[in-house]
C-alpha cells in the first residue's frame, strides 16, 4: 500500500493512544454516547444515595466498572489498528521487493 495510508493509520494509533490515556485519567471526552449516558446514570444514582444519606457502593462500582469497559474498548481499537498497519508495511515490502527482482537491474 502506500505511505499516505501508513501515516493515515499512525495519525489514527495516536489519536486513540490519547484517548486510552485520558480514560485512565478519568476523564469522559472519549467515552462513546451510551457509555457517557450509563455513566452520568451511575452519577446520579450515586448522588441522589449519597443526598438520602445511604452507601453510594454500587454506584462507585457501576463507574469502575464503566471506565474498565471503555479501557477494554480503546485497547482493542488500538491493537486492531497495530496489526493493520503492520499488516500494510509487509505488504509495501513485499511489492517493493517484487518490483526489484522483476527488472533487469
Amino acid at each position: 500500500m502506500r505511505n499516505a495510508d501508513i501515516r493515515r493509520l499512525e495519525r489514527e494509533i495516536q489519536s486513540v493512544t490519547k484517548k486510552l490515556e485520558a480514560v485512565r485519567r478519568g476523564e469522559w471526552w472519549p467515552l462513546n454516547g451510551s457509555e457517557r449516558r450509563a455513566m452520568a446514570r451511575a452519577l446520579a444514582g450515586g448522588a441522589y444515595r449519597a443526598g438520602r444519606g445511604r452507601s453510594t457502593d454500587r454506584a462507585e462500582q457501576r463507574i469502575d466498572t464503566l471506565g474498565a469497559a471503555a479501557e477494554t474498548r480503546l485497547t482493542a481499537e488500538l491493537s486492531a489498528l497495530h496489526a493493520e498497519r503492520q499488516r500494510l508495511i509487509t505488504e509495501a515490502a513485499r511489492a517493493k521487493a517484487a518490483k526489484k527482482s522483476s527488472g533487469w537491474f
